[in-house]
Formats: C-alpha cells, structure tokens, sequence
C-alpha cells in the first residue's frame, strides 16, 4: 500500500482528498485561482478528490471537519508564499505540499534570497535595498543620484517581497528612476534597485519527488517590452520556447544554477528559478518562486510538458510523495 492510499484509508476514503487553497488578497488573487482551477482539474482527472477553498475565515473549520490527506497551497503574493499560511498548517497537523514556513520566508524576500545564492557562489546582478522611509529621511533626489553613480544604467527596479512582476520597471534613463520608485512602493515599503543585465531570460523549474531535486528543461521567454503582469498572463505578448534554445552546456549550467539554488534555500517538493544567461555565458540568479503559477500561460506547466510528463501524472505524483512522508 503506497503512502497516499495509507493516509487516504486512515480517513476511511478509497483515494486521498486533496484540498487546495487558492485566492487569498493579495494583488495575485486571479493568478491564484487559476493556477488553483488548472491544479485540481488534473487531480480529478488523476481519480482524486479535489476541494478547492479560499484563504478565509473558514478555512481552519473546513479542515477540521473535513481532514483532507494533504492541502496544495497555490497562494501567490503575501501570506501564500511567505511562509505564514504553511505555519497554520503546521499549527493543525495538516500536510502539504512545497516548501516549509522558514524556507519559504527565506526565498519570499528577494534580497535574503540572493544573499544564500551568493552564498552558494552563485553569481546574481549587483542590487541594494532601500526602504522608502530612507528616502524620505535622506531627501529622494541624492540618494537616486547615488544609486545612479553606483550601480549606473539601465536598472531594473522592484519590491523586495511580491510576484507577477507587479512594480517592477525597467529603467534607461536617470528621469524614469522616480516614478519607477514610486510604482514599486505602491507594492510595498522596501526597494530592491539591481543593475539590469541583458541576454537570454530563463525560467527554470525544478522538481523533487524524494530521490533529490531535478530541474526541468528551462522555458526561454521572448516580449516585446518589460515582461510584466500582461505579458505573462494575457496571451499575445510573449512568445515561450519550451524547451530554451540552448546548447547542452548552457542548458546545464542554467539547470545546475536552478537545482543549486533549490538546494540552497533548503526548498521542498517543487521550485522555479528565473535567471539571464548572459551573451558571455554567465548565468545570474534574479529570484526564486515557491509556489510557481500553474495556470495555462505559466512556466512550470511549460516545463513539465517539454519534459514529456503528463500534468496531471506529475501533480498526483507530488501528491502522493507528500502525502507519503
């Protein structure tokens, strides 16, 4: 009897109930709920039983009652990655899938995360982090002056905490340095100013099933313009390459950097690594995602499909080695 159909049997149900969370109230929301929707579609068509609950007031009477085998967090933005909802299901005993609150704390704050890549002598763009509270301490205007001086141009700007590339900009010129501190402190209240680095960008995905963490055949990402929330999830503006057009050896040196990354971080279950390979054949480390997008334009699924693997054979397959832990 495998680990899932134990659990399932413990309950008295032939197949273990999955309850994922989707939604919550962040400004990822939708992306949420569709990642959510695409998730559980291929868990029933799995033969499993799928419940599909909000981040709500009742949310933990819902698991008390209904005891599912694992929960799927598919929670994008504050609370879903940051570790906070994973403590709660610590605290009530339920497993779930992905990576643990601490870790999950760790990789939520982009600076935090490139310091362990840095660590773990990976190569990421030269940033700084700034609190808007500096600016207003200091006056805005030396302060961007010096970030100029710094890090010089372009700059790619954006929050320490968030995903779907909300306020992120890229930045040419000195005048667009304002506005785009503004629009990232409309997503929250610290900055991360990193120099832009140009080349090929890569969205790498990595699975760990219990025999150690493997990366799936990275995803090359092409847009006309900055590759923000419209052009990931609005079909028409992107164009994907799954898998990457790479040579072997870059395809492994972007590979090695993602599993690297995933080890690093003490990351569980399932990650995706983004990252520029740059003309010379550096590969930088922008940031990592605990809980990838599974909606229909998202990259893990890309992945996973240009590794041959059926999605709704892999999903269950992540159930059933959580559930069997």
């Amino acid at each position: 009897m495998d680990g899932a159909t134990g659990a399932a049997a413990a309950t008295g149900r032939s197949q273990p109930h999955v309850t994922i969370l989707a939604g919550g109230l962040s400004h990822e929301r939708d992306v949420s709920l569709r990642s959510g929707r695409r998730v559980a579609e291929s868990l029933r068509a799995a033969g499993l039983e799928v419940s599909v609950h909000d981040v709500d007031a009742d949310l933990l009477r819902f698991l008390d009652r209904h005891r599912p085998d694992v929960v799927w967090p598919l929670l994008h933005g504050a609370s879903g990655e940051d570790g906070s909802v994973r403590d709660v299901l610590e605290l009530v005993g339920v497993p779930y899938v992905g990576t643990g609150p601490r870790e999950s704390r760790a990789a939520w704050s982009k600076p935090v995360a490139k310091s362990v890549a840095i660590g773990a002598g990976i190569s990421t763009p030269e940033y700084v982090t700034l609190p808007q509270s500096l600016f207003r301490e200091l006056g805005a205007q030396p302060v961007l002056d010096a970030i100029v001086a710094r890090l010089g141009l372009p700059l790619v700007v954006k929050p320490t905490q968030g995903g779907s590339a909300l306020g992120v900009t890229l930045v040419e010129t000195a005048d667009q340095l304002p506005r785009a501190m503004v629009d990232c402190f409309a997503y929250g209240n610290v900055a991360l100013v990193e120099r832009a680095v140009s080349g090929t960008e890569l969205a790498v995905s990595v699975v760990d099933l219990g025999d150690g963490p493997r990366a799936l055949p990275p995803v090359e990402i092409v847009t006309e313009g900055p590759y923000d929330y419209d052009a990931r999830y609005n079909p028409g503006r992107t164009e994907y390459f799954a898998p990457a057009r790479l040579d072997a050896e870059a395809d492994a040196m972007v590979r090695d950097v993602a599993v690297r990354a995933h080890r690093a971080l003490g990351l569980r279950d399932l990650s995706r690594t983004d990252v520029i390979l740059e003309p010379d054949g550096q590969v930088q480390f922008l940031e990592v995602n605990v809980a990838p997008g599974m909606t229909e334009t998202s990259l893990f699924p890309q992945a996973a499909r240009a590794a041959g693997l059926d999605l709704a054979e892999l999903y269950l397959a992540v159930v059933r080695h959580r559930v069997g832990v």
